[in-house]
């Protein structure tokens, strides 16, 4: 079994930032991609972010050049550092990973979701 906490959302102004975290924890062999998606009220979840575990990574082109994603390896964190944060960006954000666990399972896990609120 896999779960992943998810941490650092809040509300905040339109034009600040926020920085959300993600820890995997449980029998975890090896993690390939780390990522996060948000769902906003009446939309469909949609990918923001993702990374590999060799550092390849993808932006919604949403978010380019406004959000960072990032990734220990070590620790098995994701981080998504947002800046210029825009009243869209306002959503449930989750966390995603596909994890390969002890003994050899691989499947994609879901964190519980962290609020993310910006007032324009």
């Amino acid at each position: 079994q896999v779960q992943l906490v998810e941490s650092g959302g809040g509300l905040v102004q339109a034009g600040g930032s926020l920085r959300l975290s993600c820890a995997a924890s449980g029998s975890i062999f090896s993690i390939n991609t780390m990522g996060w998606y948000r769902q906003a009220p009446g939309k469909q979840r949609e990918l923001v972010a993702i990374i590999t575990s060799g550092g390849t990574i993808s932006y919604a082109d949403s978010v380019k050049g406004r959000f960072t994603i990032s990734r220990d390896n070590a620790k098995n964190t994701v981080n998504l550092q947002m800046n210029s944060l825009k009243f869209e960006d306002t959503a449930v954000y989750y966390c995603n990973a596909i994890v390969t666990t002890t003994p050899v399972n691989t499947k994609m896990y879901w964190g519980q979701g962290t609020q993310v609120t910006v007032s324009s």
